[in-house]
């Protein structure tokens, strides 16, 4: 009899466990697709967005305007060239809003590569088929009226600019000069551009300039070596005289313009690095006390 009740009770515990794994690896499942196809958490460690986002914020990411990525993580973990599918979307990307992407110079300065566990938070300051410029450290877009980025830091930055010591200190501490780091354009953080965001489609005739702001782009798309000779352009080794982009690009910024690694660095940003809009701050801690700020908990990001 004893035996009998041993056997029931063992049959409803092994039933119930198998039901909870069940369970737990549906669970699971829902929550990795929801992930990679609808939204993402990232904690945000630097100051490059004050005041919108503070070090110690949790941001809560949009998958589903623009569509979940695909890729291989085996190819990413090993960098080895990337292929990224992106679903399809509810909507698009907008001027103004923040963005949570995969920084596109992890490893060096001169080509596009791809780190799967860097991610950045920025602005976007401007999309594909857009020109921008920076006149006196504010942004601009033409044919756009509307304000740019954070205001009150770009006012701040100009007056700080006025002074001659203040932009020799820039200028010693690297944080001047703007991209393409080249004489052939001389920009800087004060005065920027015009610079075209190629869109999917768009052709540019190559000349000194061209080969200065796209040369990484056109080197990424087509995973080529594209060089100058003597007035010419050669692309692996063919001639080339212009060159028609696969891909659109987007220009970011921080918030906080005196300490932001952006797009006025590092140039462009492909479209297929973008995980999503950053669209709420769904929890925070204070770095030093560790304890919530909850007037931050659940705080649009606008």
């Amino acid at each position: 009899m004893m035996k009998e009740k041993a056997k029931k009770y063992l049959s409803v515990a092994i039933d119930w466990l198998l039901y909870l794994s069940v369970a737990f690896l549906c669970v699971s499942a829902v929550w990795l697709l929801s992930q990679v196809f609808l939204f993402s958490s990232f904690s945000v460690p630097t100051d490059s967005m004050t005041p919108a986002i503070v070090p110690g914020d949790c941001v809560l990411v949009n998958k589903v305007l623009r569509g979940g990525r695909i890729f291989n993580l085996n190819d990413a973990f090993d960098h080895k060239p990337l292929e990224i599918t992106r679903l399809r979307g509810t909507g698009k990307f907008r001027r103004n809003e923040v963005l949570v992407f995969n920084f596109p110079y992890p490893e060096r300065w001169d080509s596009i590569g791809f780190d799967v566990m860097r991610y950045y938070v920025k602005r976007c300051i401007a999309l594909p088929g857009d020109t921008v410029e920076i006149r006196n450290a504010h942004y601009r877009v033409r044919g756009y009226r509307g304000e740019l980025g954070n205001i009150d830091s770009q006012n701040s930055l100009a007056r700080y600019m006025h002074s001659e010591r203040n932009r020799e200190e820039m200028i010693k501490g690297g944080s001047f000069k703007a991209y393409p780091l080249d004489s052939v354009t001389g920009w800087t953080v004060q005065e920027f551009g015009p610079l075209y965001l190629p869109a999917r489609g768009d052709t540019v005739r190559l000349d000194r300039h061209h080969y200065a702001v796209y040369r990484n782009l056109i080197e990424w798309e087509q995973r080529k070596k594209l060089t100058a000779h003597n007035g010419c352009f050669y692309l692996d080794g063919s001639e080339i005289n212009h060159y028609v982009f696969t891909h659109d690009y987007y220009f970011m910024g921080g918030d906080n313009c005196y300490n932001s690694q952006d797009s006025r660095y590092w140039g462009l940003l492909p479209e297929e690095y973008i995980v999503g809009k950053a669209t709420c701050i769904w929890t925070s801690k204070n770095r030093v006390t560790d304890e919530i700020c909850w007037d931050r908990v659940l705080k649009k990001i606008k």
